[in-house]
């Protein structure tokens, strides 16, 4: 009876260990999301009628001046904002009551914005997720800074694509493809990104510069969690004496920079993979979903509060550039009906834009699926 108790007690501590750390960030990433459709919203002049964090029943709310209710709801994944004249929370528009409406409704509808208006209310929620991105970044830098280690290199494995570049002990790497390497982490983010590509790399041997040319071999690489990943390798490590680790710290505008570099590399990072599962150069089982989140956030809680928030910030990264995708029912989606309508001079119609939608829903729920089978491949593998 006591072992039962402990098993059932233990499963619900993991459980909760990965819960709690999860709807913290997807809380907070749906957040800043629908609160840049809001805010841009209310100064376009067009009327909020619901801001939901989470969905289905409401669990608590209040209702503010301007007559938008803001709720809790009871499945806490996601949330969402509706603006008067929708129909659903994606923001497809309810024929019936828009025909309805009198012209002080219509004033404030978002259905009859003209096309700038609506395209700017729909396109701030990617990027409020950019800025606040690039927000927590800054603060991480800012108030923890960062350890970093030179790019000296130590130990080379007999065989690896460092060894047939021709890399020594000691080097120190400069640039690779004339791209300046300020650190080991520099060094990594472009060899993990880059496996089969010949890299163009010099080194710093013994105050001489050499040139090397070396091709990252792509290989399975396990996290300190167990986690698998494929990436770019050349098979070498890092120096660890104590005059190799730096901790950096960085002051207000030095932090801003890095904080939009971050940024850009992660966009830069996630556009290359996708397009590298268009060409066949990628692999489409590293796409994960939501349980794979939900365990590197409990992962990553568990190492300390700044990475959760590192975590909070690539994740809103990933779902501002998702929702720019050219997908119906996404915020991409809109903007191309948008675009068509400028084209136009009038939007499509009702039909079109109905089977557009269903599309769009059927593509999502494709990947949805195919993101949480990835995920229960990836718990096998562990």
């Amino acid at each position: 009876m006591e072992a039962a108790v402990q098993f059932f007690w233990g499963m619900g501590g993991t459980f909760l260990s990965y819960a709690i750390p999860f709807l913290f960030v997807l809380t907070v990433v749906v957040f800043f999301h629908e609160l840049g459709h809001f805010w841009v919203a209310r100064r376009c002049g067009v009327k909020v009628d619901a801001f939901s964090v989470g969905f289905g029943p409401e669990l608590a709310g209040f209702n503010d001046r301007h007559g938008t209710r803001w709720k809790l709801s009871a499945i806490p994944l996601g949330g969402y904002v509706r603006f008067h004249g929708d129909d659903s929370a994606a923001s497809t528009p309810d024929i019936e009551a828009l025909s309805k409406m009198d012209e002080a409704e219509k004033r404030v509808s978002f259905f009859h914005q003209p096309v700038s208006k609506r395209a700017a209310v729909v396109v701030a929620g990617p990027v409020a997720n950019f800025i606040l991105a690039i927000v927590i970044f800054s603060l991480v830098f800012m108030i923890f800074g960062r350890q970093v280690t030179t790019a000296r290199v130590d130990q080379i494995q007999p065989g690896s694509a460092a060894a047939e570049a021709g890399f020594q002990p000691g080097d120190l790497v400069l640039s690779i493809d004339g791209n300046k390497i300020e650190n080991f982490g520099d060094m990594q983010r472009i060899v993990s990104a880059s496996p089969g590509t010949t890299l163009k790399v010099i080194v710093d041997r013994g105050g001489r510069e050499v040139p090397l040319t070396a091709t990252p071999k792509l290989q399975e690489h396990k996290d300190n969690f167990g986690n698998v990943h494929r990436i770019g390798m050349l098979g070498l490590s890092r120096s660890t004496t104590a005059a190799d680790i730096v901790t950096e710290r960085y002051g207000p505008i030095e932090s801003v920079k890095l904080g939009v570099a971050e940024t850009w590399f992660i966009v830069e990072r996630t556009i290359s993979y996708i397009a590298g599962i268009v060409t066949g150069r990628e692999s489409a089982d590293q796409l994960g979903g939501p349980i794979r989140i939900a365990q590197i956030s409990g992962q990553v809680a568990t190492v300390s509060f700044a990475a959760l928030l590192h975590l909070t910030a690539v994740l809103s990264v990933s779902i501002g550039l998702l929702n720019l995708f050219p997908v119906p029912l996404l915020d991409g989606g809109h903007l191309v009906f948008y675009a068509i309508e400028a084209i136009r001079g009038r939007p499509l119609s009702e039909r079109a834009q109905e089977y557009g939608f269903r599309v769009g829903l059927a593509l999502v729920l494709m990947l949805m699926l195919f993101a949480t089978w990835n995920d229960i491949l990836q718990l096998t593998r562990l």
